[in-house]
C-alpha cells in the first residue's frame, strides 16, 4: 500500500518503510508522481516482497477542496510459485482541517494479477490532533471467492492503526505506529489470523529508516516470510511536480 495522498493516511500502517507542481492548474488543482526504492516492502507489519526490495511510483491529483485521488503500483512477491507479480491501487477521496481536526475518508481499490483473482477494496476514515492519528480501514468488497466457513462480507475485516509523529533535528521526523489487522479475509489474504503489527520510523529528505515487528508467532521450519520476527527497511523516495 501507498503512502501519499494515501500516504498520508496508509504510512500510518508503514505500508513501507517510509512511515512517513509544473502543470497548469486543472479545475484549480495539482498533479504530483512519486517514486521510490525500498529493502522491503512491508504492509500492516508483513513483508509483501518476501523480505527483497521493491520500486514503487504513483500519480497524485489533489483539489482545493480537500478531493483527491490517485494511483499507485508496486512489484509483490509471496513466495516461489504464486501467481502474484505487482500490486496496482486506485483511491479517491476527501480530506481537511476543521478547528486543529484534521479528518480523511475514501476509498481504496488493491488490483492484482487476474489469475490471482483476489482483487478486493476497503473504505477508510482518519483523524488527527497533534502529532496523533487514529485510521479504520473497513472491507467494502472483494473478487476472492469466499469459503463456507468464512465470511467476506461488507465490514467483515478491518485494520485499526493508532499513529503519532513529531519532527526533532532539524526536520528529522520520527514516528511510532501500533494496528490490529483482523476478519476472515484479513486472515484468507495474510496467510495469518488477526494480530498486532507495531513500528518506529525516522526520516529525512526522503531517505527512511524502520524498525517493525508483529505479535505473530515463530511459524517454523522453512518460513520465507518471517513475519513474527522484527525487520529493519530502509527506503528513499522522491516527490515530482507535473
Amino acid at each position: 500500500m501507498k503512502t501519499s495522498t494515501k500516504r498520508t493516511l496508509l504510512a500510518a500502517a508503514i505500508s513501507s518503510a517510509s512511515l512517513l507542481t509544473a502543470m497548469p492548474s486543472y479545475a484549480e488543482g495539482e498533479f504530483t508522481a512519486n517514486a521510490s526504492a525500498t529493502s522491503n516492502y512491508i504492509w500492516r507489519g508483513l513483508t509483501q516482497t518476501t523480505n527483497e526490495a521493491a520500486v514503487q511510483g504513483g500519480i497524485d491529483y489533489a483539489h482545493e477542496s480537500g478531493f483527491y485521488a490517485g494511483t499507485w503500483a508496486s512489484n509483490v512477491n509471496y513466495g516461489a510459485g504464486d501467481v502474484y507479480s505487482y500490486e496496482h491501487d486506485m483511491y479517491f477521496g476527501f480530506a481537511g482541517e476543521s478547528d486543529g481536526i484534521a479528518y480523511d475518508f475514501g476509498y481504496l481499490y488493491y488490483n492484482y494479477d487476474d489469475e490471482a483473482n483476489f482483487d478486493f477494496a476497503e473504505l477508510y476514515g482518519s483523524v488527527g490532533m497533534g502529532g496523533f492519528s487514529l485510521t479504520v480501514y473497513l472491507l467494502a468488497h472483494t473478487e476472492a471467492d469466499e469459503p463456507e466457513t468464512m465470511d467476506f462480507g461488507f465490514a467483515q475485516a478491518s485494520y485499526t492503526s493508532l499513529d503519532y509523529s513529531t519532527e526533532i533535528l532539524n526536520g528529522t521526523e520520527l514516528g511510532f505506529h501500533v494496528g490490529y489487522h483482523e476478519g476472515d479475509f484479513a486472515e484468507a489474504f495474510n496467510g495469518v489470523e488477526g494480530y498486532l503489527d507495531y513500528g518506529v520510523s525516522i526520516a529525512k529528505d526522503g531517505f527512511s529508516f524502520a524498525i517493525t515487528g508483529t505479535d505473530l508467532d515463530d511459524m517454523g521450519g522453512d518460513d520465507e516470510f518471517d513475519n513474527d520476527a522484527v525487520k529493519f527497511t530502509v527506503a528513499y523516495s522522491v516527490d515530482f511536480e507535473l
